[in-house]
């Protein structure tokens, strides 16, 4: 996967890569920056996401793509389409924008609007990465957790940087039964728990 990267992919990974890295140092409004994972952790979660057995494979939390298009590099050898859902308007944008001059339209439904109105109409999911508002965290988990099927995975970013904000999810899917669960130390922390 990480030696046939298309030249489109790559210069706009390296673009958003340059956004990020300003936004962050110009000291941009936390809503206003892309937010966006480390490069690390896009190729652990591609690698992660190659996997999976077949089924569904969501993203929650799209902002600019930059995610998606390391999911995508999965999706291309898999033959599968990432449902990605954003709320907020201006990332929306920047995401089709991504999507477009990456020429990766046809692996990616973009869903506009707040993953938790959309998630009971998912099933058999087989990856999910969450990535959104920490506060929903627990929401998603709750509406996400029976829709994985067996040796499918949930990932969910932050799990060490804003890990007392999502302690009541972590506690959850630590004492759930149905779970193997470990925290990574890769990046900002990947919560992986894989359906047994």
């Amino acid at each position: 996967m990480f030696h046939n990267i298309s030249t489109d992919i790559l210069s706009r990974m390296r673009y958003l890569e340059a956004m990020d890295k300003e936004d962050r140092e110009n000291g941009t409004a936390r809503l206003k920056r892309l937010r966006q994972i480390p490069p690390d952790t896009g190729k652990f979660l591609a690698l992660l996401a190659s996997s999976c057995p077949k089924g569904n494979f969501i993203e929650i939390g799209t902002s600019a793509g930059y995610s998606t298009l390391w999911l995508i590099l999965a999706a291309k050898e898999m033959d599968f389409t990432i449902t990605t859902f954003e709320k907020l308007p201006e990332k929306i944008e920047i995401a089709k924008e991504t999507f477009r001059i990456a020429n990766v339209k046809q692996y990616v439904n973009l869903i506009e609007g707040n993953a938790v109105d959309h998630l009971n109409k998912i099933e058999n999911i087989s990856f999910c990465f969450l990535d959104a508002e920490k506060e929903i965290y627990e929401t998603c988990y709750e509406l996400v957790k029976n829709k994985i099927i067996k040796n499918g995975l949930l990932v969910a970013d932050n799990a060490i940087n804003h890990y007392e904000t999502i302690k009541p999810m972590i506690d959850k899917v630590m004492k759930n039964e149905n779970f193997d669960s470990i925290i990574v130390p890769i990046g900002k922390g990947e919560l992986i728990c894989r359906r047994i």
